[in-house]
């Protein structure tokens, strides 16, 4: 799906939410590789020890800074200083600073919103095309688990906590994003079933990160994510 596909791409306004910790090697690919009718591009530098920051900027990114850690944290910034802006975007599209997302394939994460006016878009890896050794096996069988487990207390359908999606503001506005690191995702999905969203998935290719992951490459982060996701899951059923 191209973007000369989706004809009312210049009637709605697109930002990229980017939450970044030392990505210095490459947030520059990642911003490089965004399509041109997105509007702005905004790196949230969680307290990066290297230079993601300046690296970021000088790729055309508008750079907030956060120094307290946590993913969820970056994403309440990031969305704190879009709602402050004269114009808010039509269309939030969230996505990783390690470059194992494919940013091109950003149009056809929207084109369900634009289309077929659906509230929220989850770009799925289990459906998309997945490189060898891109996620770890404690990574699949978490998705594994915690959609299951969405699926028998939420009646949702989801295939995957995946960090590519794309919602509409004012709907994510609606959810009220409270969670500070790893139970972001999850916890906007759950809402969003609760809320009634007109939610959908579309596959989207992954491949190795450049880098070490800061949740799947250390034990502390594999078991704390885990132990975040299932306590989310049980606090909002």
């Amino acid at each position: 799906m191209s973007e000369s596909t989706l004809p009312r791409l210049n009637e709605v306004v697109i930002d990229v939410l980017i939450p970044a910790y030392n990505e210095e090697n490459s947030i520059g690919k990642v911003i490089d590789d965004i399509p041109r009718f997105v509007r702005n591009i905004v790196v949230v530098n969680n307290n990066s020890t290297d230079n993601t920051a300046s690296v970021a900027k000088d790729a055309g990114a508008i750079v907030l800074h956060e120094p307290k850690m946590g993913y969820g944290k970056t994403c309440l910034t990031g969305m704190a200083y879009l709602a402050s802006l004269s114009r808010p975007p039509d269309i939030l599209v969230f996505l990783d600073g390690d470059y194992s997302d494919y940013p091109e394939q950003m149009a056809e994460v929207i084109q369900p919103i634009i289309e077929k006016d659906y509230d929220m878009v989850i770009g799925s890896r289990a459906k998309g095309n997945r490189q060898r050794g891109s996620m770890t096996l404690p990574q699949v069988f978490g998705n594994w688990l915690a959609t299951t487990l969405m699926k028998w207390i939420y009646s949702t359908d989801y295939s995957d906590l995946g960090p590519f999606r794309a919602i509409k503001w004012e709907k994510l506005m609606a959810l009220g994003m409270v969670d500070q690191n790893y139970g972001w995702t999850i916890e906007m999905q759950i809402k969003a079933a609760k809320l009634g969203l007109k939610t959908i998935e579309v596959p989207v290719d992954y491949r190795k990160r450049i880098g070490v992951s800061k949740v799947s490459g250390t034990v502390k982060g594999v078991f704390g994510a885990g132990y975040k996701i299932l306590w989310t899951i049980w606090k909002y059923r």
